[in-house]
């Protein structure tokens, strides 16, 4: 395995970690959190909408959720490294 390509990977993996953990971290502080569709052809009003905690609580903590074990497989990718 090309060494490169591992650090490469493991670059990406703890900067993506840390989007995600800086993405939840200030979802918590403001009690708000914007969520992006990954639909390139979307470029609707809905494709960006932004959940707060007192009126959709059911959304934020599930967009929530899914942001914090975004960054902890992140962090997992970037301990393990690239397996072949």
């Amino acid at each position: 395995m090309n060494p490169a390509i591992d650090l490469a990977y493991r670059v990406v993996a703890i900067t993506l970690a840390i989007y995600c953990g800086r993405k939840a971290w200030c979802g918590f502080v403001e009690g708000k959190i914007k969520f992006i569709s990954s639909d390139l052809l979307d470029w609707s009003e809905w494709s960006s909408q932004i959940f707060h905690r007192e009126t959709e609580p059911i959304r934020y903590w599930m967009q929530m959720s899914g942001t914090i074990v975004s960054s902890a497989l992140c962090i997992v990718a970037a301990t393990i490294g690239w397996q072949s």
